[in-house]
């Protein structure tokens, strides 16, 4: 029997019905972008929805990233985590600036740390760490870090729209948390981003960075860039956070599901819970283990041998990529445990229309990928 393809996410969307008045209406103004009255509504429903005061609205997180760099006017060396999407290394050689990876603890996959501090040398500005999988850092040893170097701290927030934890406001950490509201994301605005900032100063500044520099019509007063989200984009994501605590529910069951049914797979390791915080299941990673029947690779092919793509976030590790290489931090002797963990890792679909029947059909795969009897 064939199936339909299952890939590792699917996009969520509201009702199309739903969104035809608000596009209707923007047809009919003519307002696409520049901070429009859905670009401003979006900004202030994200800003009650995560509990903070100042949201800046992108196109994408890359620019946001890039854009984040430059309002800090951080330079030198960022260190930063090899276990993570390129964009995260990319914003820093953007701005000319030097990453130094530093090694991720093997329970939380974040940046380690005692790595950070290792790594930090008379050039570093600036510490750049990542929610991965949505997992909160350990902000409070990363802040005291940065405090005792006086480093500036950037959160890539990428994977962690949702995410609620008891010691506090996740995005109340460090100077900047940079989101994204990619396709694959929890929230989505097709593409998209944004900046949570801790001052309106900041937020200022960084609504000049986004739009070319431009105070008024004739005044500009910094190298900006063309950073904006339109119109489209802020409508979507109004209507997005009316479905939001709906699709969370169905991604937790999903993930609650996947754990029961490989907590007895020899070989299979679940990505630990954070008993601090609410995940928002943006991902379900497994490590795949030498005690598995097969190796991690052979079961990504078996998967997509029966059309359902799996990933393996994040292999390879950015170090291992030909611009990174070369630093002598990207050296696989001073990441064993980020090279250890890209070699086992799978991360197996999740999203809120995965049906019933196809996450059957990956779990089966995954207990019994010998197809043996039982």
């Amino acid at each position: 029997m064939s199936h339909d393809p299952v890939y590792v996410t699917r996009p969520f969307l509201p009702p199309l019905e739903e969104l035809i008045p608000d596009f209707s209406n923007i047809w009919e103004t003519r307002v696409l972008t520049n901070s429009g009255p859905y670009h401003m509504a979006l900004e202030k429903a994200l800003a009650e929805y995560l509990e903070v005061e100042y949201v800046s609205l992108f196109c994408n997180a890359t620019i946001a990233l890039v854009t984040a760099l430059q309002a800090l006017n951080v330079k030198g060396e960022v260190i930063t985590t090899p276990y993570s999407f390129v964009a995260t290394s990319h914003s820093l050689l953007w701005n000319n600036i030097q990453p130094v990876f530093a090694d991720i603890d093997p329970v939380s996959l974040n940046l380690d740390p005692d790595a950070i501090e290792r790594a930090i040398t008379e050039r570093t500005t600036a510490i750049m760490p990542v929610h991965c999988y949505g997992v909160p850092c350990d902000t409070d040893a990363i802040q005291k870090i940065a405090d005792k170097y006086k480093l500036h701290v950037i959160y890539d927030a990428a994977h962690a729209f949702g995410v609620k934890r008891a010691s506090g406001n996740l995005f109340a950490a460090g100077d900047i948390s940079v989101l994204s509201f990619h396709a694959t994301k929890v929230f989505n605005t097709l593409e998209g981003g944004a900046i949570i900032c801790r001052t309106p100063e900041m937020k200022r500044h960084i609504d000049h960075l986004k739009n070319f520099g431009f105070v008024d019509e004739v005044t500009v007063v910094e190298a900006g860039i063309n950073g904006k989200m339109n119109e489209i984009q802020a409508a979507i994501g109004l209507h997005q956070l009316n479905y939001l605590e709906e699709a969370l529910c169905r991604r937790r069951l999903i993930d609650t599901q996947y754990r029961q049914a490989f907590s007895k797979v020899e070989g299979v390791t679940c990505m630990a819970v954070c008993n601090e915080s609410i995940s928002n299941c943006a991902y379900f990673p497994v490590l795949i283990h030498d005690n598995y029947p097969v190796t991690r690779d052979a079961l990504y092919a078996l998967l997509r041998e029966h059309n359902i793509f799996a990933r393996r976030y994040f292999f390879p590790l950015i170090s291992d990529f030909d611009m990174y290489r070369h630093l002598p931090s990207a050296n696989p002797a001073n990441l064993p445990v980020a090279g250890q963990i890209a070699s086992k890792v799978l991360c197996l679909p999740i999203y809120p229309e995965l049906s019933d029947e196809d996450l059957q059909r990956i779990i089966t795969l995954v207990q019994n990928p010998s197809g043996e009897k039982k």
